[in-house]
């Protein structure tokens, strides 16, 4: 058995985390205040995953970037794919909140979509 001490970031609380584990199985959480915690704790240690937000380059507009974040949490593993992706792109303006910049990002099947709008000059 190992223990693990995580700060949890499920909600607001902050949660100081005692985790028990048997081998890349969770077999305990304690710590936690609300159901949050423990869903938290087994994500993130045996899935963890992240939102990943970033910029994109945009050709004619009247800013030359707009901020970009994944459209759902990505495997915490394909961060850097996503950002080398990510870097490669240019888009021409105008560029809409919510737009799809990327469609698939890592071969995740998770799109990643703009974040304010950029008009065109």
């Amino acid at each position: 058995m190992k223990t693990l001490n995580l700060t949890c970031i499920g909600c607001p609380l902050g949660c100081q985390l005692t985790v028990e584990m048997d081998g890349k199985e969770v077999v305990g959480v304690s710590g936690n205040t609300c159901k949050n915690g423990e869903k938290y704790a087994h994500k993130e240690l045996t899935n963890p995953t992240r939102i990943v937000t970033s910029t994109v380059r945009v050709t004619g507009g009247t800013l030359p970037v707009v901020s970009v974040k994944t459209a759902s949490d990505i495997p915490k593993g394909k961060i850097n794919q996503c950002v080398t992706e990510l870097k490669e792109v240019q888009i021409p303006a105008p560029v809409i909140i919510g737009q799809t910049i990327i469609a698939d990002v890592a071969h995740t099947g998770i799109s990643v979509i703009a974040t304010k709008n950029i008009p065109k000059k």
